[in-house]
């Protein structure tokens, strides 16, 4: 791995932040910053505000735990860019498309969510994930995953995979509404022939 990758890992919760967008690193990265501005601003430009051995001694505790985290960080970075790499568990892509590829859609969905919880961000399964929505009937579960894919800077490549889908997609929304429309119709039909049938009753 290059060491360009390990950039991140000098500001804790940076890498978290860059390489799988989790929101939930954002407040350590800014406490991050916060604590390392006000330690260097009362060491530099106001030390007589607090007692130097107390400024000093928040310095050090800083660097241990920064050193620390930094460690923490460069452990995990592996597991963060590419968790398919060390993982223990098998690759079960190829199941996947073949039950795909069977129409046994049952069998495909935990295939795919079981590729997506180890990597959520793998575009071929979120792509099959996202034509499965549609083939079983599930068009705006389909829409939303494909929009979220769109997102995925990894995702650039199946930029024409993606366009395909979403004309799919859009095809069997409105293929979905119309059907609708026609079921509201023959109801509408289906309940004046009834109010004309009572009506000649009554008369």
């Amino acid at each position: 791995m290059e060491f360009r990758n390990y950039l991140t890992c000098f500001w804790p919760g940076l890498s978290e932040l860059w390489w799988r967008g989790r929101l939930s690193a954002l407040p350590l990265a800014i406490g991050f910053g916060i604590g390392l501005n006000s330690l260097l601003i009362l060491k530099h430009f106001y030390p007589t505000w607090l007692d130097p051995l107390l400024v000093r001694s928040a310095w050090w505790v800083g660097v241990c735990v920064w050193i620390c985290w930094t460690v923490k960080s460069i452990r995990e970075l592996p597991a963060l860019i590419n968790p398919r790499a060390v993982t223990e568990a098998p690759d079960r892509f190829v199941e996947a498309q073949a039950a795909y590829l069977r129409g046994d859609w049952e069998a495909t969905e935990p295939l795919l969510l079981g590729i997506l919880a180890i990597e959520p961000r793998d575009p071929p399964a979120l792509l099959m994930l996202s034509s499965l929505y549609r083939h079983t009937g599930r068009v705006t579960s389909a829409a939303v995953l494909l929009d979220e894919m769109r997102r995925l800077e990894i995702a650039d490549r199946w930029q024409i995979e993606m366009d395909a889908e979403a004309a799919r997609i859009a095809r069997d929304a409105e293929s979905a509404g119309e059907a609708d429309e026609e079921a509201e119709d023959e109801s509408a039909s289906e309940l004046q022939g009834d109010g004309n049938a009572a009506d000649l009753t009554a008369a």
